[in-house]
């Protein structure tokens, strides 16, 4: 069964001329077989004439080049319309005749280069066997050369109409794997700037904070630790997400870094305290058991607020609310407005953006912004428990 299934594919890998050529095949058999001996295409209404090797070697000129019609088209409508030439004007009016609408399909299809001169000196050719036909035929009307004519004209539409297809899918894709690199950039850009952006603000006040406790040993040390732990915090959170955005990620690695584990929470709050901010953490409900994308944006925003709460209202008391729901997950943070600078952020705003963009793919509200008595709060309700967002594993 797997075999069969293979075919396809198989004879996809087979080079074109392999492909075209049982067509080519079909019909010259059919042309080489007697019941079908003028009955094929008649232009000029020559009268008919008995098969013979002349025939033959029309048959050949217009079957066979079909296997290369799409290599090579420009020298297969030459052949093709060489053998129709002979077949017509010796009266054979084979079959084989069905070749010259295929040749033509197949150029206006997939000719690159040259095709208005093509197409010029193939419609001159046609006038020339036209005007001969008439000549030497019993006097057929000139419609008749007209409406083939319009016939061969309508199979090479077809076929650049084809080719229009193939080159706006092929556009369309890639605009789209633009689209997908792009998007993937400004995700892997926005996961670094949530995962680094926290622990080195948290690394660089706890430093800071050190510059003044060389007097005080114990504290100097307990402050050096602090350093070190969230330096290996970083270290973790980075290994995790390079694990998401390697190849193998599927296998089981990175799951933490899209899924925070039940407690990060609370780490985050813990490390905000030792790098000197008081915060005062509250979290009602459970969480839930099969975590998903709302967890994650969750933990990204109470780590981004945390982050701007060090960087741009540092002493100030800063509390962190979050309300695990059956459908949402409810995240406040606030700042009060005592500390330095507490009407943050005066940065970029890229992290707040992030999270605004996370928050709407899930479809929930986010608001950013100062409060009336000087401070700062980010609000987020994050709709929860949605299967497509669930992890695959």
């Amino acid at each position: 069964m797997t075999d069969i299934r293979r075919v396809p594919e198989l004879w996809r890998g087979f080079d074109v001329t392999v492909r075209d050529l049982p067509l080519a095949l079909l019909l010259l058999t059919l042309s080489l077989v007697p019941a079908f001996h003028t009955h094929g295409t008649q232009l000029g209404g020559l009268p008919g004439r008995s098969f013979d090797a002349v025939a033959a070697v029309a048959v050949v000129l217009e079957c066979l080049p079909l296997a290369a019609r799409r290599r090579w088209p420009a020298v297969c409508l030459a052949l093709v319309s060489l053998g129709f030439a002979v077949d017509q004007l010796q009266g054979y009016h084979t079959v084989a005749g069905t070749a010259l609408p295929i040749a033509l399909l197949s150029v206006g299809s997939h000719l690159e280069r040259h095709r208005r001169v093509t197409a010029v000196a193939f419609s001159a050719a046609y006038a020339v066997l036209a005007i001969t036909l008439h000549r030497i035929g019993p006097g057929e009307p000139q419609g008749g050369f007209v409406t083939f004519y319009l016939v061969l004209a309508l199979a090479w539409g077809i076929g650049a109409w084809q080719r229009s297809t193939r080159a706006a899918e092929t556009e369309r894709r890639l605009r789209l794997a633009e689209d997908t690199l792009v998007a993937e950039r400004t995700r892997i850009a926005r996961e670094l700037h949530d995962v680094v952006t926290h622990h080195v603000t948290a690394m660089v006040v706890q430093a800071e904070s050190a510059r003044y406790l060389t007097t005080a040993p114990e504290r100097l040390d307990q402050a050096l630790n602090a350093v070190a732990d969230t330096g290996r915090h970083a270290i973790t959170d980075l290994r995790h997400l390079l694990d998401l955005l390697s190849p193998d990620h599927d296998t089981g690695h990175g799951t933490e870094a899209r899924h925070p584990p039940a407690g990060r929470l609370r780490t985050l709050v813990e490390q905000t305290r030792r790098a000197g901010q008081p915060v005062e953490f509250t979290e009602q409900g459970t969480a839930a058991t099969s975590p998903g994308s709302a967890d994650l944006v969750a933990h990204r925003v109470v780590q981004e607020a945390l982050t701007n709460a060090l960087k741009y209202a540092h002493g100030s008391r800063t509390s962190v609310e979050v309300l695990h729901g059956e459908r949402e997950i409810t995240v406040e943070v606030g700042t009060d407005g005592s500390g330095s600078r507490a009407g943050f952020p005066t940065g970029s705003g890229r992290g707040l953006a992030g999270l605004r963009e996370r928050v709407d793919v899930l479809g929930g509200d986010f608001s950013a912004g100062p409060r009336a008595d000087g401070g700062f709060v980010v609000r987020a309700r994050i709709p929860a428990g949605r299967p497509s967002y669930r992890s695959p594993g």
